[in-house]
């Protein structure tokens, strides 16, 4: 054989085995996300995307509703609307969203808590458990909870006040002994704007008539489970709010710490 031959037939080898590899690599996960964190800081709580469209990407996830009316939490391809005085319903498919995440699912990690846990306690463990902090992370927790604080946005009226004025003074729900599971993301530190920073998490009680933003909790014992997200689509609006606001304010992470409760 050749040399020139040769050259080509290793050529073709070390083709062929990358594409083996590459068709048995595990696929990427998609994180499906409509219109961005900044857009809500700026007001802009009108989308045109139903939740109906939001549930062709994903089966879990969460995000809010037109007018900034509550809290959303996707779980087991159901999307649930989490109203201001904290009762759970579940949306309807022609109900629009101004911002949302979702996701398919898959479990990469567990782990399972059997003493009493804090919040800070439950992400630092999860944290060293995902090892890189620069992929994006889907995370479901699972438990009883002796304690746990949320809260959920009320419905605004135009104007639009900035996001950080629509979450000043909102009550606070304080439920104890209750067992259900928290549902959200921990996306990195370079992503604020874009999403939240770190960990953003909703609750939902197992018997789907409570929840909202979590903003502490105490847990007595519960199992996390975390998939691992490395594709972002991220779907911008088209509407005359989203074309004119401003996103590119200089202080946009302490306003989302602010409008997040603190964390």
């Amino acid at each position: 054989m050749s040399t020139a031959r040769a050259t080509a037939h290793d050529q073709f080898r070390h083709w062929a085995a990358a594409m083996i590899a590459h068709h048995h690599r595990s696929p990427a996960r998609e994180l499906y996300q409509s219109s961005t964190m900044g857009a809500l800081l700026d007001g802009v709580y009108d989308g045109d995307v139903t939740i109906a469209e939001i549930l062709q990407h994903g089966d879990f996830g969460l995000g809010t509703f037109n007018s900034l009316d509550g809290e959303m939490v996707i779980l087991d391809g159901t999307c649930y609307h989490l109203r201001a005085d904290g009762t759970a319903t579940v949306a309807a498919d022609t109900e629009c969203t101004p911002f949302a995440a979702v996701t398919r699912f898959t479990t990469d990690h567990t782990l399972t808590f059997t003493s009493p846990t804090t919040r800070s306690d439950a992400i630092a463990r999860i944290d060293e458990l995902i090892g890189s902090k620069n992929l994006m992370y889907a995370i479901k927790i699972h438990g009883q909870f002796n304690e746990i604080s949320t809260r959920t946005v009320m419905a605004q009226t135009p104007p639009y006040p900035p996001l950080i004025k629509a979450t000043e003074g909102q009550a606070e729900t304080r439920s104890t002994d209750v067992t259900g599971t928290l549902a959200g993301f921990r996306f990195p530190d370079y992503d604020q704007g874009i999403s939240v920073a770190g960990y953003h998490l909703h609750f939902l009680d197992d018997n789907r008539h409570q929840g909202g933003h979590a903003l502490d909790f105490h847990m007595t014992r519960g199992d996390a489970h975390v998939c691992t997200l490395s594709d972002l689509h991220l779907s911008l609006p088209r509407t005359p709010d989203f074309l004119a606001a401003n996103l590119a304010t200089a202080d946009s992470a302490e306003q989302i710490r602010q409008a997040e409760g603190g964390h």
